[in-house]
C-alpha cells in the first residue's frame, strides 16, 4: 500500500511539475515546499496547511488585516488552522495555487506537540539532555529560536506539569491543542530560514518523548534568557 501511494504522489508531483512555469533565474524554486508539505502530510501524516503569507507590496507586513501582527507571514488566516489535513489532493492544490506558503504544522490531537525556546538556551538543554542519554525527536531551528517536537499532550496534562513549577519563563513557549508550528523550509517572520537542527526520520512513524521528560531541563535552560514578551519572534 505505501509503495502505491508513493507511486501516486510521484506521479503527482511530477503533473505539478509539468503545469508549473519555470522559475526565473532571480526566483528560488518554490517545489521544496510542496514537497515538504506532502511529506509531513503522507509519510509521517502531520496535519499541515499553508501560513498566510506577506504582502505583495511590502515583504516585512503580513497579509492578514492586522498592521501589527506579531509572526507577519507564519501564521493560520485563510484557511484557517481547522482545515489543516493530512490529504495530499488539498495539500497539493493549496501550494500550487499559493507556492510559497510557509508550511504549518496543527498541533496537538494525534499530531506532534512541541516545546520552544531561544535558540543559545535550546541548544544548552539539548546538550544536557543528550549528557543525560535522553532520546530525543525532530527539533526545528529559526535563527532565534528551536522547537523540541514532543509527543501530544493535553492542555490539562500540561496545566498540572506547569503548575508544579516554581518557575515557568515567559521565553518558554508551549505549542499544543489548538497551536501551530512553522516547518521548514518556510521562511521565518524575522526573514531567516526554518531547518531542521534534528531532522525526523525519511520514512515511517516518527519517535518523539514525552513533555515531561524534557520539561525540566528547558524551564531551566530558558530561565533568564531573552526572547520573553509578548511578541512571538522566530
Amino acid at each position: 500500500m505505501r509503495e502505491i501511494l508513493g507511486r501516486r504522489l510521484q506521479r503527482l508531483r511530477d503533473r505539478l511539475q509539468s503545469l508549473r512555469p519555470a522559475p526565473r533565474r532571480s526566483e528560488p524554486s518554490a517545489l521544496p515546499l510542496l514537497d515538504a508539505a506532502l511529506t509531513c502530510a503522507t509519510t509521517w501524516q502531520w496535519p499541515v496547511l499553508p501560513g498566510v503569507g506577506r504582502c505583495g507590496t511590502d515583504s516585512a507586513r503580513c497579509a492578514c488585516p492586522d498592521p501589527d501582527c506579531v509572526v507577519p507571514g507564519a501564521h493560520p488566516f485563510d484557511p484557517g488552522l481547522l482545515a489543516a489535513t493530512t490529504d495530499p489532493r488539498m495539500v497539493a492544490w493549496w501550494w500550487t495555487n499559493r507556492p510559497t506558503a510557509s508550511v504549518l504544522l496543527a498541533t496537538g490531537g494525534t499530531a506532534p506537540c512541541a516545546v520552544s525556546l531561544p535558540a543559545a538556551a535550546a541548544a544548552r538543554a539539548v546538550a544536557r539532555l543528550h549528557a543525560q542519554g535522553m532520546l530525543l525527536g525532530p527539533i526545528v531551528a529559526t535563527p532565534t529560536r528551536w522547537s523540541l517536537l514532543v509527543a501530544p499532550y493535553s492542555l490539562e496534562r500540561l496545566g498540572e506539569l506547569l503548575y508544579a513549577k516554581d518557575h515557568v519563563p515567559s521565553s518558554l513557549r508551549f505549542h499544543g491543542e489548538g497551536g501551530y508550528l512553522l516547518l521548514p523550509p518556510s521562511t521565518a517572520s524575522g526573514g531567516g530560514q526554518v531547518r531542521w537542527e534534528r531532522e525526523p526520520a525519511a520514512a515511517g512513524s516518527v519517535w518523539l518523548p514525552e513533555v515531561e521528560a524534557v520539561v525540566d531541563a528547558l524551564v531551566e535552560a530558558s530561565t533568564g534568557a531573552s526572547g520573553g514578551g509578548s511578541r512571538l519572534a522566530y
